[in-house]
């Protein structure tokens, strides 16, 4: 349907709706009849195909042919067992990377976002994915499009359609009708679902959603990938040469056993096959993956989503948060607590967005009616609705609205008198202009920063009368403006003139100030001596009065220098000493950015506008906020805060350094146990004992010890200290040369302990075979504990309930394979009561060498 060739009357009709929208119960039968505005997935969870997908390893390949070596020999049982270890061993991967597919799906679920729409004749904030054809969408600079839609009306409404034409330059709006057969670029009074409003402000009628849009019928073509993380890539990397490393070991193992002539080839063949299979950490991706996965689920009970699975690495290395002012590290609950009018300064009683609240002067009550020209401005030239205490739109304009009220003004003025024309306001401009018809009158009012809006005005008005703005008038009023500031008030300035023609934004007549509160948040304060405590650095980015940033900075324990976008010149001299940054631009913002970056910072970059978004791409963890970012701000983001709050933040970098310690430790955990079974097999062929596990044992060990284990430290609890910490360097190797040390170490110990146990009872070999088996599994048992905490393990003994779980289930798996029948197949017998004493006494050595290193690293 070209509904770009209808007028959007036509349009309108044709859809039953008006140009105040739609009500609920119109909307909710609609939902019901065209379903969610969403686009199927094309890539789906396929059960089945995760499954066959653990079939294509390396790991496997080797099993397989561990399977045939068996038949060949004739050994029916080996064969049997070692198979149903290999489906077991599928069933565990499955299981994970089913688990970590459900769980980045969950992620997914979480990255929504809000649309103005008008219904019930007032603008309200939905839900993408309710938005019905007939709605009425409002769109402004820095939303995200979601639907298609006729305009009905665009004030320099530019918009970007790269991502569904590939043309990169904006597009200009109309609403006017166009003819002939057009291309979707040429269709210049139609908005798109996927694309962005760049630039001032449309409203459009909703003629397709979902699969319905022009983005939905190329979603076909769309295959989504998930992308790998760059932690993943470096754990697969080390991975390929582990696994080298392993085959060159157990080629070497296999030819030293056949050379010594003390055993028989195929046996030797199934040892070495099955040390390859051990010794490769197979497992480490998909349960790197379910790590992260699962503490970006915990990040988003602390507000936080991440959008991007590497972010959580790069958390633990950030060494500088560049954080705006507004709603981040304060409340946004702005409220107006001072006015300028009349050559007067006024005090606003009240709190929040309550309108009961008294004018005073000179703590005397008067007639709020002498401020409502002021306040006027305030309510008209304001593009944000207030109901009770829900704001839709910018919490600074709902303070407009309170006060407008305050002052007896209806807020329902707004849509009695018409608004004509407007000029939407943006960071560069630090104004907006409104255009409106009164009694057969275009009057326009125009808000903004207090300097820019006096620069713009040649008068005054002063109790109704408007008299000359001289020089030293505007000297008087800027005054006022930084008295207010120095308070912590952000301040805006007022004006209007009539108008015969088009908007000129000059000449204007200034009317007065109006001064807000947005006072710090209560967390912000510990939450900034907790980065202080962590070695990261919090500088503060905003538009606002540099006295109304220093006054919040104070607060909130920032004391470094500060400088306005202005007075910034050679960054790289003053970079390190200034912790405050006011009235800058975006550009500013980018510029801060990469001279931080260039010094070596890590740098976490919030930002919300639409002129934010390069800053947040460069930035090495962009944050985006939730509720008052732009849509544009949020794609280029990769976490959201979804409370707005600098503490969250905080609390992301504490959940990402735990994280990425859990990481380290199941990788110690991992190479460490698997280093103690070769050097085990390999030390006993070099002294000539004989085989002291035979390879299902080792592959029943890998079974227990990789899987449930590994996966209970991904959720092992945060060391205490974890923000008393200097960040991790960005270079840093998952495997430091400390703990490649300490995993030879343990490996070594193991092997020791191992043959140890093997040669005190190797007067009956299966007997001491069971021992070894036994006291091999058990050391990697406490070898878990071992690697939870770089202090004692015992002061967090039991702080991890699923620790403790696959620890006892791995025992009791173990004990099942030597007290069952089971034990004939995995060359077992059943050991001594007082025999066990010697396995849990031999294997728990390596917890308390784990110990004394770690008195011995204290004391250094």
């Amino acid at each position: 349907m070209n509904y770009y060739n209808k007028s959007s009357k036509e349009v309108i009709e044709e859809f039953n709706s008006s140009e105040s929208g739609l009500d609920n119960d119109s909307a909710k039968r609609r939902l019901q009849k065209y379903g969610f505005n969403e686009i199927k997935r094309v890539r789906k969870i396929n059960a089945l195909k995760i499954f066959i997908r653990q079939f294509k390893s390396f790991i496997i390949y080797i099993l397989l042919a561990a399977v045939i070596i068996s038949l060949v020999a004739r050994e029916n049982v080996d064969a049997v067992v070692i198979g149903v270890i290999l489906i077991i061993n599928a069933i565990l991967g499955f299981v994970q990377e089913y688990k970590a597919e459900k769980a980045i799906e969950a992620l997914k679920k979480l990255v929504t976002f809000k649309v103005k729409v008008k219904r019930n004749n007032r603008l309200e904030l939905i839900d993408a994915m309710e938005i019905v054809p007939g709605d009425i969408l409002v769109a402004e600079a820095g939303d995200k499009i979601a639907a298609d839609a006729r305009l009905i009306a665009a004030y320099n409404l530019e918009t970007q359609e790269a991502s569904l034409t590939g043309e990169s330059t904006p597009v200009v709006k109309t609403s006017s009708i166009l003819s002939g057969k057009l291309i979707i670029s040429d269709q210049k009074n139609m908005l798109f679902s996927g694309t962005n409003a760049s630039k001032g402000k449309g409203e459009a009628v909703v003629t397709g959603t979902g699969m319905n849009t022009e983005i939905g019928k190329i979603a076909e073509m769309i295959q989504e990938g998930e992308k790998e993380t760059f932690l993943q890539k470096k754990l697969q990397y080390l991975g390929k040469w582990l696994g080298i490393a392993v085959i060159i070991i157990t080629i070497i193992v296999f030819i030293t056993g056949i050379l010594r002539n003390e055993i028989n080839i195929i046996h030797m063949l199934l040892i070495a096959v099955a040390l390859a299979v051990a010794a490769v950490p197979e497992g480490l991706p998909a349960v790197v993956t379910i790590c992260l996965a699962l503490g970006v689920q915990r990040m988003v009970k602390k507000n936080v989503l991440v959008r991007r699975l590497p972010s959580v690495e790069t958390l633990g290395s950030t060494t500088v948060i560049c954080t705006d002012k507004t709603g981040t590290l304060t409340k946004n609950e702005m409220t107006v607590k001072e006015i300028f009018v009349n050559n007067k300064i006024i005090h606003v009683k009240g709190v929040g967005y309550n309108i009961k609240g008294d004018f005073l002067f000179n703590d005397k009550k008067i007639n709020p009616k002498e401020t409502q020209l002021l306040t006027k401005i305030g309510l008209l030239c304001n593009d944000s609705e207030l109901e009770g205490n829900e704001v839709v739109g910018d919490p600074t304009e709902a303070a407009l609205i309170v006060s407008a009220q305050k002052s007896g003004l209806e807020k329902e003025l707004k849509d009695k008198i018409k608004r004509i024309n407007e000029i939407p306001f943006d960071s560069k401009r630090k104004r907006m202009t409104t255009v409106h018809l009164i009694d057969s009158k275009k009057i326009a009012f125009m808000k903004g920063a207090p300097d820019v809006i006096l620069n713009l005005c040649s008068h005054i008005n002063i109790n109704g009368k408007v008299k000359k703005l001289d020089n030293k008038k505007k000297k008087d009023i800027l005054k006022k403006n930084e008295q207010f500031a120095d308070d912590a008030l952000r301040v805006l300035g007022f004006a209007y003139k009539e108008i015969k023609d088009k908007v000129k934004e000059e000449n204007f007549i200034f009317v007065g100030l109006q001064g807000m509160i947005d006072p710090p948040r209560d967390e912000v304060i510990e939450a900034v001596r907790k980065c202080k405590k962590a070695g990261i650095r919090v500088v503060m980015i905003t538009g606002d009065h540099k006295n109304t940033a220093v006054a919040i900075g104070k607060r909130i324990g920032l004391k470094g220098n500060a400088v306005t976008g202005e007075e910034i010149t050679d960054l790289d001299k003053i970079i390190d000493n200034v912790d405050i940054y006011a009235r800058v631009n975006p550009e500013h913002k980018v510029k801060i950015l990469e001279t931080l970056k260039k010094k070596g910072e890590v740098v976490a970059m919030t930002g919300d506008g639409v002129n934010d978004a390069p800053a947040l791409k460069k930035s090495d963890i962009g944050i985006g906020m939730n509720i008052t970012g732009t849509e544009v701000a949020k794609e280029s983001s990769d976490m959201l805060l979804l409370d707005d709050n600098f503490a969250s933040i905080v609390n992301a970098i504490e959940e990402g350094r735990g994280i990425y310690d859990n990481i380290k430790k199941f990788v110690e955990y991992l190479l460490s146990s698997n280093l103690g079974e070769i050097l085990t097999i390999f030390a006993a062929i070099l002294i000539g004992l004989p085989l002291p596990l035979v390879a299902i044992q080792i592959l029943w060990i890998n079974l227990l010890t990789d899987g449930f284990p590994a996966l209970a430290l991904s959720v092992d609890p945060a060391e205490k200290d974890v923000m008393e910490r200097k960040p991790r360097k960005k270079s840093e190797k998952i495997i430091t040369n400390s703990a490649a040390a300490r995993i030879f170490l343990v490996g070594l110990i193991m092997m020791l302990g191992t043959l140890f146990v093997f040669n005190m009872f190797l007067d009956n070999e299966i007997y001491a075979r069971t021992m070894a088996f036994s006291t091999l599994m058990m050391f990697q048992m406490f070898n878990v504990l071992n690697v939870r905490s770089k202090y004692t393990s015992f002061k967090r003994l039991f702080n991890n309930k699923w620790l403790w779980v696959a620890i006892i289930s791995s025992v009791l798996l173990n004990i099942l394979v030597i007290y069952t029948p089971l034990n004939a197949y995995f060359k077992t017998i059943p050991l001594t009561a007082v025999h066990w004493i010697y396995v849990v006494g031999i294997s728990s050595c390596v917890l308390w060498f784990g110990e004394i290193l770690k008195v011995l690293r204290k004391w250094n």
